[in-house]
């Protein structure tokens, strides 16, 4: 039961007085205030200038890109060393560019002071790839050594032989200039079992890092298998013994991989036939070119082999085809 006194007051006023409450309270709520130094701009990224730009056209085929030693003084920006190199290749409108298949001492599309090799795979009707160089912003533009060589195809890449031509004989024709045998080769690899390849530039998984087990080398023309011999190398200092082509020289079903192989001439044939190889290996990449039982093996020990290229070279035709193929 209301007083008449409440009675008396106007609903207006007591909805003034709500009103007011509220701003009161309000008014002793205090707003944070803006306080405290202003905020440091940001610093500066560090500068990294780009002191050599190469740009290469690559026709198809697969290629070694070699990278030698990059100029300038070795050192840090923002955790990156450098001088540094990048290869890579301009966006193809249809995907259909060149790729890079493996690279060596380091995985990927950047090299180190050191330089390194990159193979690179280019689709039909060619392409291109760009090396920059990136190093401190007081670095100036340097030169860059690079040499591009072809892996597969009409000589599959084998510079180290050349030609040779032999010298010809009273009463018999001119000989013509060497030429290769043609072989088939067999490899076992790691989670891929046996493979017969010819024996064509390389065979194997270059640049998937599958190891090789065990391979077997068969000539197809003007010699028989057992003309020539092959040797492999294992881990911890093993190798086999020279067994005759068409035998597997390895192991197989022991997760034993191969860490170097040599192949020759048998010593009655050698002075007509030679053989060339190189391989390639998990961490040291493509090897220097072999021949006639020379070891090809990686520079760090124990490296696994993913690759072989070998070429069977004939010095020169024999007209009268005194050997036959097994």
């Amino acid at each position: 039961m209301r007083t008449t006194t409440e009675a008396q007051r106007s609903p207006a006023a007591r909805a003034g007085e709500t009103v007011a409450g509220r701003r009161g309270r309000a008014a002793g709520k205090a707003e944070p205030a803006l306080s405290g130094p202003p905020q440091a701009s940001l610093p500066d990224a560090p500068s990294v200038a780009v002191t050599t730009v190469r740009m290469l056209r690559v026709d198809e085929g697969l290629y070694a890109l070699r990278i030698g030693t990059i100029a300038g003084d070795l050192g840090e920006i923002a955790g990156m060393v450098v001088p540094v190199a990048q290869v890579s290749a301009p966006f193809a409108e249809d995907g259909n560019g060149v790729e890079i298949v493996a690279s060596f001492p380091r995985r990927g599309p950047w090299l180190e002071k050191a330089g390194g090799t990159v193979i690179l795979r280019s689709p039909t009707g060619g392409g291109l790839v760009i090396v920059t160089v990136y190093g401190g912003s007081e670095e100036e533009a340097s030169e860059l050594a690079l040499d591009l060589q072809r892996l597969d195809g009409p000589g599959h890449g084998v510079a180290a032989t050349g030609r040779t031509d032999a010298q010809p004989t009273a009463g018999t024709p001119a000989a013509a200039e060497a030429r290769d045998v043609p072989t088939e080769i067999l490899l076992h690899i790691e989670r891929a079992g046996d493979r017969l390849f010819p024996g064509r530039g390389w065979v194997g998984a270059l640049g998937r890092r599958m190891r090789i087990e065990a391979f077997s080398i068969r000539p197809l023309e003007r010699l028989v298998p057992a003309d020539i011999e092959m040797k492999g190398f294992l881990p911890n200092g093993g190798e086999t013994p020279w067994v005759p082509g068409g035998v597997l020289c390895g192991t197989r079903g022991r997760g034993l991989p191969l860490t170097g192989f040599a192949v020759r001439v048998v010593a009655q044939r050698a002075e007509r036939f030679e053989v060339v190889y190189q391989g390639s290996f998990f961490a040291g990449g493509i090897s220097q070119m072999q021949q006639n039982g020379a070891p090809c093996q990686a520079t760090t020990p124990d490296d696994p082999l993913e690759a072989i290229n070998v070429r069977l070279i004939e010095r020169a035709v024999d007209p009268a085809g005194t050997a036959t193929a097994g």
